[in-house]
């Protein structure tokens, strides 16, 4: 067994292509496949499952993941311990619903970079479904998902609370809307709407605070940053968690602001996922810390006319 094929089958899993991976490694991809191929006869089993839309893991290719990137994080520990000046750098792969990117992603991004400068951060965002699936494959080595109060947690990841927050209305700061001190559903029934489209958290509350009425004209979007774009060119008002829009830098522009929803509105919890497993890469570990530090501080920092996001706990009944 040699390190390269185990440093093989984390950039498959990581890319989700025979094909990708072997751009990436610059191989061949029949060269990449046989080196898989070895590997598994060598353990006797089938790490991947191969597909027409793509290489994943088989069900023994996720018990053995942990134990592969523990190798691999052991060899740049000793090379590392040995001052090689060019060890392989690790990279860690986040999914994010779009809600979380901005004021809480990026700054932990900037925080972990600043300790760890030679290991890449891939932010890819994704619909919740997607960010669970990736995670139990091992495609993602965390996932930032958002949650409605009540909602049951998924058992089969390791769950942190990050934040608690309230669904607000995104508007221009020139909007009538703008000029209130709640929001009410008639008033949104009366401005163009930019929901989020099926399968996100938000568009789940949207439909459930409508109760089967229609706004007078709507879009749909994909994720919560293409819609506060559209709220700051004027094309409507849109509806998010308000740790979503309160340090945003559009909302720091004076381009986007908020008002309450004048109505009984669960929280939205944001939280950050990863697999159950026995071994984790060290780096995934201290990104996690990162974002459970900087979620903390998010917490206590937001002022002026943003309320503060609750930081984790309980949910009060």
């Amino acid at each position: 067994m040699r390190t390269e094929q185990l440093e093989y089958i984390a950039a498959v899993v990581r890319l989700g292509s025979l094909r990708r991976a072997a751009e990436e490694l610059r191989l061949s991809q029949p060269a990449l496949s046989e080196t898989v191929r070895n590997l598994e006869r060598e353990l006797g089993v089938d790490l991947l499952e191969r597909k027409r839309t793509g290489a994943t893991m088989s069900t023994a290719g996720r018990e053995l993941l942990p134990h592969v990137l523990g190798v691999l994080e052991a060899v740049d520990r000793l090379r590392a311990a040995a001052g090689e000046q060019h060890r392989i750098s690790r990279m860690v792969r986040v999914g994010t619903v779009n809600a979380a990117t901005v004021p809480l992603l990026i700054p932990a991004v900037r925080a972990f970079r600043a300790v760890h400068p030679v290991t890449q951060v891939e932010v890819v965002g994704a619909q919740q479904s997607d960010i669970h699936r990736a995670l139990s494959e091992g495609g993602f080595d965390l996932g930032l998902v958002n949650h409605l109060e009540g909602d049951d947690i998924p058992a089969d990841f390791e769950s942190t609370e990050l934040l608690w927050g309230r669904p607000v209305v995104c508007v221009r700061p020139d909007s009538p809307l703008a000029s209130r001190p709640v929001v009410t559903v008639e008033d949104l029934l009366g401005e163009p709407l930019i929901a989020m489209r099926t399968g996100y958290v938000m568009h789940r509350y949207v439909h459930r605070l409508l109760d089967g009425r229609t706004a007078s004209f709507s879009y749909s979007t994909d994720g919560a940053e293409m819609g506060k774009l559209m709220v700051a060119e004027g094309l409507g008002v849109t509806v998010l968690p308000d740790f979503s829009v309160c340090g945003d830098p559009l909302e720091r522009q004076g381009l986007i602001t908020h008002r309450p929803v004048a109505a009984d509105a669960p929280r939205v919890l944001l939280m950050l996922q990863r697999r159950k497993a026995e071994s984790e890469p060290q780096a995934a570990r201290n990104l996690h810390e990162v974002f459970v530090r900087t979620a903390r501080e998010l917490g206590g920092t937001l002022t002026g006319a943003c309320p503060r996001p609750t930081t984790p706990g309980p949910p009060p009944r």
